[in-house]
C-alpha cells in the first residue's frame, strides 16, 4: 500500500454508541467526507441534530476511538482531544452539532504543540486554530466560522454546515504541513487502518501490529505516544471492546465466551475485565440494556445512528 492510500483509509471504526436502539430515538446522524486536500487530516465529519419532547432528555454515551474532534455547537466550537474515558452528553430540546473527526495525530499537525495529546484536552478553536502566525486566520473568524456550521445545520443544510469549517482547517493546514508530519501520519495512519480494516489477526498484539507498519515495538509506541496520545496496547484493546459492544447490541443473547473467542480475547474474563473498564458496565449488563433498547425501538432492530 503506498504512503499516500494509507492516509486515508478509516482508521476510526464506526462503532462505538452505547445502546444504539435507544439513540434512533429523537435524533439523526449524517456522515460528510472531507475536502480531497484535507483527507490526510479529516476522518470525516459528522452533523447531529436532535428534536426531543418538551421536558425530555437523552444522555448519549460514546467509547471514544485514538481521535481527536474539532465540535461547533450553540456554546462554541471547540477541539476536544482524545478523552481519557467514556464521552458523554445529555440532549434537551432542540439543537444541533457538527464535528469533525481528525486523523489520529492530526490535531498534533495542526497545534503544532504537545499539548495536542492530553488526555481529555478541551480548547476553544479560536485559540487552537487562529493567529498563531502570519497566514492564519483570524481568531473572530474562526468564531464566526463555528457559529455559521451550526446555523446551518439547524435549519437542515446538513451538507453546507460543514462548509464554513474547511477554509480554516485548510488554512492551518497550509501553515503545519511538513516532510516530517506527514510521515509520521502515514506512519500511525497504516498501523491504524490495519487494526480497523481487519488486516491483523483478532488477537494480534503489538509486536504484530509494529511488524504490520514495519517500524519496532519500542518504535511504534513512541510514535503513538508523540503524535496520538494513546498506546498501540491501547488502541487494541479499544478496537475489540468496539466491535464487542457492537456484536451486543446486534444481538444481546449472544454468548459471552463465544463473544471473546470472536473479538481476539483468550477468555471471557478478560474480556469482561477490558469491556468493564471502557464501558463502566460489564458485558452482561451492556447486553440486557440493549435488549431493553430492541424492544423499545419502533423496528426492534438498532439503528446505527449516532455513531460520530
Amino acid at each position: 500500500m503506498f504512503e499516500h492510500e494509507a492516509r486515508r483509509q478509516p482508521t476510526a471504526s464506526t462503532h462505538g454508541i452505547v445502546d444504539p436502539a435507544a439513540a434512533a430515538t429523537g435524533f439523526e446522524l449524517v456522515r460528510l467526507e472531507p475536502a480531497p486536500d484535507l483527507a490526510d487530516l479529516v476522518e470525516r465529519h459528522w452533523v447531529i441534530r436532535w428534536d426531543l419532547p418538551p421536558g425530555a432528555e437523552f444522555r448519549q454515551v460514546v467509547i471514544p476511538h485514538p481521535n481527536a474532534n474539532a465540535v461547533a455547537e450553540a456554546g462554541g466550537w471547540r477541539v476536544h482531544g482524545v478523552p481519557a474515558g467514556l464521552f458523554s452528553r445529555t440532549l434537551h430540546g432542540h439543537g444541533a452539532v457538527v464535528g469533525t473527526k481528525l486523523r489520529p495525530g492530526a490535531l498534533r499537525m495542526l497545534l503544532g504543540d504537545p499539548e495536542a495529546v492530553r488526555p481529555d484536552l478541551v480548547m476553544p478553536a479560536g485559540v487552537a486554530f487562529a493567529a498563531r502566525a502570519p497566514g492564519y486566520p483570524a481568531s473572530g473568524d474562526v468564531e464566526a466560522a463555528g457559529r455559521a456550521a451550526v446555523l446551518a445545520a439547524l435549519s437542515g443544510d446538513v451538507a453546507g454546515a460543514v462548509e464554513p469549517l474547511t477554509p480554516v482547517l485548510r488554512a492551518v493546514a497550509a501553515r503545519r504541513r511538513t516532510a516530517r508530519s506527514t510521515a509520521a501520519l502515514d506512519r500511525v495512519a497504516r498501523a491504524l487502518a490495519a487494526v480497523v480494516g481487519g488486516e491483523l489477526g483478532p488477537d494480534a498484539g503489538v509486536r504484530e501490529l509494529a511488524a504490520h507498519a514495519g517500524t519496532t515495538p519500542r518504535s511504534l509506541q513512541r510514535l503513538f505516544a508523540h503524535w496520538v496520545g494513546v498506546s498501540p496496547k491501547w488502541v487494541l484493546q479499544r478496537h475489540r471492546v468496539h466491535l464487542a459492544a457492537d456484536l451486543l447490541a446486534v444481538d444481546p443473547g449472544r454468548s459471552l465466551a463465544d463473544l471473546a473467542t470472536a473479538v481476539g480475547y483468550y477468555d471471557q474474563a478478560h474480556l469482561s475485565a477490558d469491556f468493564a473498564r471502557a464501558l463502566g458496565v460489564p458485558p452482561a449488563a451492556f447486553a440486557r440494556r440493549c435488549a431493553e433498547g430492541r424492544r423499545a425501538s419502533p423496528t426492534g432492530v438498532p439503528t446505527p445512528v449516532g455513531r460520530a
